[in-house]
């Protein structure tokens, strides 16, 4: 074992330190002002503001964005926190948003008949292109599986094909959802995410491209898919959009079937996809859609605040959230404010009280402390997205990204759930503080869901940088693991991107704000070492930082 150093003893009850050599545990006292910063009065204050109907849903290009924006630097200020970005605590996004209106019907034909989908029950569609109109018109329907190509797995559902002009049909997921020996069994890849397959049909140079829909390998139910899409959505303001798709969008699994059956198929052509051979099928069917676009250009924000290191300011560890939800939009229960308590009011009252937490710690860490709250991740990430590419402080110098995003569903628990488990050092880390808590590490117990590539930390890990998402634990302290998965399982089917993901003034806070003490301690421990945490063996991201 290493020998520790004693090395500091704080004035009275306010803080206990032990400050270790190489990546020892550094110790914090429960009892310490700084950790005694994060607590259920404050969270929940932050929380209630932030979800509240004044914020509007909190998207970008509204009211709620002011509001929000506005709101945390006023916080961080009134900690005192310095602007992170130069002498401004915001990071300008450029974006632009687009609300589709496609036809109401889209038409399907075949030498046998047709079939007509109707808009938001049996699809969605939208399109990238700031045009403000576009047209698929007879473009030949193919089934590509898949619609992967992944060299690492040897796999290329596109190969020997030209798709140029078709619109392809592809599954959601990747095959290990539904065959353990593939890819990382029920571990998602980035493969299996909806944006990588529309980003692959545009580089392949499909016209279209429709994934279809089902429930328990999406994670989600169609409801989720209806409620993304029939709002106007937000990207980055790109000068050249030529390569991508014409149209991008979602339909039922039923009208899958439906097509499969008009196309002389069956629905065999669901499970021949998970053969490593599968070779795409021309569905003899085509198909055409008018998308009608409301364009709108404008800047979004980052919110960026920092604690300058005491001895290493160049070096940071950021932790992030992202502010925005969903706005206003399709009344469901008579409520048409998606308010997102949840996700993600959650996060970013755990950005504002791990800021204080750094704020009152009697020796400052050694590291530069970043708090980033991003924009448009409800949108695909894009606030992240543009951070990665136009990074603030430098990728090489950022030590870690630890990131929040939807907390504490299950309450109080035994463990807390690390996401893309087996990725870096990071999750050791979580360990070490999570057991002076008496609690412990676990993997993501519906890996298929693939959260890990879903939220900001994504971007961070794309460029190297090592990169934690937790989750809510699910072995509830009173009521055990059965009862947390549930009430998880609960929140996506009942409340999950809808209306009904209200803040509750009568609402247990005591588990987020146990989750946000942990990644405190881990975070301090991290911000005095000298050490950078690494990516591990077999990770995808290792080779990228390596490089840096």
């Amino acid at each position: 074992m290493n020998k520790f150093l004693i090395c500091v003893i704080a004035i009275g009850l306010f803080f206990t330190a032990c400050q270790p050599e190489g990546n020892d545990l550094t110790l914090i006292s429960p009892d310490s002002a700084a950790v005694k910063m994060i607590n259920d009065t404050s969270f929940a204050k932050h929380m209630s503001i932030l979800a509240s109907d004044e914020f509007q849903g909190r998207k970008p290009f509204t009211v709620g964005e002011t509001k929000s924006i506005n709101y945390m630097k006023a916080q961080f200020s009134l900690l005192g926190l310095k602007p992170g970005n130069g002498d401004s605590y915001f990071q300008e996004v450029p974006m632009v948003e687009i609300k589709s209106r496609p036809d109401s019907l889209m038409v399907f034909k075949g030498a046998k008949g047709s079939i007509k989908a109707s808009y938001l029950t049996q699809f969605v569609a939208g399109t990238k292109r700031v045009d403000t109109m576009v047209n698929l018109t007879n473009s030949p329907l193919v089934f590509v599986g898949y619609g992967i190509v992944a060299p690492e797995y040897k796999w290329n559902d596109y190969e020997g094909l030209d798709v140029k002009g078709k619109t392809v049909v592809v599954l959601i997921n990747d095959p290990g959802f539904s065959d353990p020996k593939l890819f990382k069994g029920k571990n998602m890849t980035y493969y299996g995410r909806w944006t990588y397959k529309f980003e692959e049909a545009a580089r392949q140079g499909a016209a279209g491209i429709l994934i279809i829909h089902d429930t328990e390998p999406a994670a989600y139910p169609w409801s989720v898919v209806r409620s993304g899409w029939s709002k106007s959505k937000l990207q980055l303001d790109e000068k050249d959009d030529s390569f991508k798709s014409i149209v991008q969008g979602w339909i039922s699994l039923d009208l899958a079937k439906q097509l499969f059956k008009l196309g002389g198929q069956s629905d065999a052509l669901l499970t021949d996809a998970l053969k490593p051979d599968f070779k795409p099928v021309d569905l003899k069917l085509t198909t055409a859609l008018t998308i009608n676009n409301t364009i709108k250009k404008s800047v979004s924000n980052n919110v960026v605040a920092i604690i300058p290191g005491s001895k290493r300011q160049d070096e940071n560890i950021i932790y992030s959230a992202h502010w925005d939800h969903l706005g206003i939009g399709e009344k469901i229960k008579g409520d048409s404010i998606y308010n997102g308590a949840v996700d993600n009011a959650t996060g970013v009252a755990a950005l504002l009280e791990l800021a204080a937490a750094f704020q009152k710690s009697a020796q400052k860490p050694e590291r530069s402390i970043v708090f980033v709250s991003f924009t448009g991740e409800e949108q695909g990430l894009i606030g992240s997205e543009f951070y990665a590419k136009h990074p603030v402080f430098p990728v090489n110098k950022t030590i870690a990204d630890i990131n929040m995003d939807m907390m504490g569903m299950a309450g109080k628990t035994k463990d807390i759930i690390v996401y893309g488990f087996g990725q870096s050092d990071l999750e050791d880390y979580a360990a070490a503080s999570a057991k002076k808590q008496g609690r412990v590490v676990v993997p993501d117990p519906v890996p298929s869901s693939g959260l890990y590539y879903r939220s900001d930390h994504f971007n961070f890990a794309k460029v190297g940088i090592p990169s934690l998402f937790t989750g809510s634990g699910s072995d509830n302290v009173e009521h055990g693991k059965e009862w947390g998965l549930k009430k998880i399982a609960d929140f996506y089917k009942e409340q999950y991107h809808s209306p009904q993901d209200n803040f509750d003034p009568k609402s247990d806070v005591s588990g987020m704000v146990e989750d946000v003490r942990l990644l405190f301690d881990m975070g301090y421990r991290l911000s005095n070492e000298s050490t950078f945490p690494k990516w591990k063996d077999g990770s995808e991201f290792k080779a990228i930082r390596e490089k840096k």
